[in-house]
């Protein structure tokens, strides 16, 4: 499976200058937040496949001028072809303003995601703006992590993390980290192309959970 991670920085090879050769082979695109809307819309429409989006700290026109073509996940777990997909974004809270959340809030979040990552016995990747506290993350509030996500990739080890929030300007820029959990991190920004092996997740409708996998089949077979 082919994912074209983007996030923070439009990317004038899609844009400006897109051509399909690109874009080749793509199966799935994911923002991670902060990019204009027309920006995803664009991106939906040539390369014709799903896009998923969370919400980075400066979408807040997204209320009034959302992305059309593409499917927001935040806090919900959206499965793609067996891939089990978290959405959280948003950034630490560091001002009044909308998509900012503060480390307990988050935690919060989480919390009530809890149940139906218990359904779907785990989930494979998790979709961020914030980095995990610790890994890739910037000494100043705006741009710290949450430790809560450690916590849940620690408990549930997932294939993949991705986020966006970290630029390359800010220096000391890495794409990708392995965390203590197994769990490979990679920033999105401006744009990346993640191959997912079929290791890397359990065959759609095989996660373990009789519940989860039962109502997949219902659902293919409907």
């Amino acid at each position: 499976m082919k994912l074209l991670l983007v996030s923070d920085t439009e990317d004038k090879a899609l844009w400006d200058y897109y051509s399909p050769s690109r874009v080749e082979g793509i199966d799935l695109i994911i923002s991670c937040g902060d990019l204009d809307p027309e920006y995803l819309q664009f991106l939906v429409t040539m390369i014709n496949r799903p896009l998923l989006y969370v919400r980075g700290n400066h979408d807040r026109y997204y209320d009034d001028n959302p992305p059309c073509g593409c499917t927001c996940i935040e806090d919900s777990i959206y499965d793609f072809r067996g891939l089990r997909i978290i959405g959280l974004g948003g950034s630490m809270r560091y001002k009044p303003g909308m998509d900012q959340y503060s480390e307990n809030q988050m935690r919060g979040r989480i919390r009530r995601l809890a149940p139906q990552i218990r359904l779907r016995n785990g989930f494979d990747l998790l979709v961020t703006h914030a980095p995990a506290k610790g890994w890739g993350d910037l000494d100043d509030l705006p741009h710290r992590g949450f430790d809560c996500f450690n916590n849940l990739l620690e408990n549930w080890c997932p294939a993949y993390m991705v986020h966006g929030h970290v630029h390359r300007a800010y220096g000391s820029f890495r794409r990708r980290r392995t965390h203590t959990s197994g769990t490979v991190i990679i920033i999105a920004c401006q744009s990346h192309i993640l191959e997912i092996g079929a290791e890397s997740h359990p065959p759609q409708g095989k996660t373990g959970s009789f519940l989860y996998d039962l109502y997949m089949s219902v659902k293919k077979n409907s």
